[in-house]
């Protein structure tokens, strides 16, 4: 196997969001490789447990946090409880979400509302909480803040059951670009990374039913790829090599949008 592009976080702080499982697990792991000091925000507080013993016993610094990213009360709180472990947040994934395989007509209204809630305040919040702490950091001197929210492909392509998550993951595109705008002067970079289907946790019912398998197979190189391709451009990102790179989307799914 090619080794992967190194990049060196000695020194930064992350959080990531919907750190306990799938993606985020994966992120937070990779960060910590890459010497960053760790924090893992989720719901799962037991789930959380496991991700930073193993972030530790492979010689990293990682601490836990619990976050319902679609509280403002718990997002602050969160960021209250990194910043007395590690100091302030300098570098954030705001990878928490949730998905759905229905489709619209079987949709609730309270499922639409769960959505939006999830996946685009979420976010917001996440990213906006630790702006203001950078901003008030000396962010625009340090040049140092770097904000990564994950998206998806389904923003840029109709996949099937996937009509109110996609709208959801356009508003993060969207998002990403105007948070960069706005804080292009203050020294925080924002950047979204939209992952395509990687063999996940939350990916494997799919791809484990017919349906799953025809959209395999209508993929340009029909494969499914690990998560780990994320992250070398999540690292790149999180960076002092990023520093030019604001208001950018990364699409990484091994050519399924073609």
């Amino acid at each position: 196997m090619a080794e992967q592009p190194k990049f060196d976080l000695t020194g930064r702080v992350a959080l990531v969001t919907g750190a306990s499982s799938g993606l985020g697990a994966g992120f937070a792991k990779a960060l910590a490789a890459a010497g960053a000091k760790v924090v893992l925000a989720a719901r799962r507080g037991d789930k959380l447990a496991e991700q930073v013993a193993a972030i530790e016993a492979a010689g990293g610094q990682a601490v836990a946090v619990s976050m319902d990213v679609t509280d403002e009360a718990s997002t602050k709180a969160a960021y209250d409880a990194a910043e007395a472990a590690f100091g302030t947040v300098d570098t954030i994934v705001a990878n928490a979400g949730v998905a759905t395989e229905k489709m619209a007509m079987g949709l609730s209204v309270d499922e639409v509302d769960f959505l939006h809630a999830a996946n685009v305040r979420g976010v917001f919040l996440t990213a906006t909480e630790g702006a203001k702490r950078l901003d008030k950091d000396g962010a625009r001197e340090k040049q140092h803040g770097r904000i990564v929210l994950i998206g998806s492909i389904t923003a840029e392509k109709v996949f099937p059951a996937t009509s109110v998550y996609g709208a959801t993951k356009a508003a993060v595109r969207h998002l990403g670009k105007a948070l960069a705008r706005e804080w292009a002067r203050r020294g925080i970079s924002v950047n979204v990374i939209q992952p395509g289907y990687f063999e996940s946790e939350m990916t494997h019912e799919l791809f484990e039913s017919d349906v799953g398998d025809a959209m395999v197979k209508s993929f340009p190189r029909q494969r499914m790829r690990p998560p780990s391709d994320l992250h070398a451009p999540l690292l790149l990102l999180c960076s002092d090599a990023a520093l030019g790179i604001t208001g950018s989307v990364f699409t990484i799914d091994d050519g399924q949008t073609l």
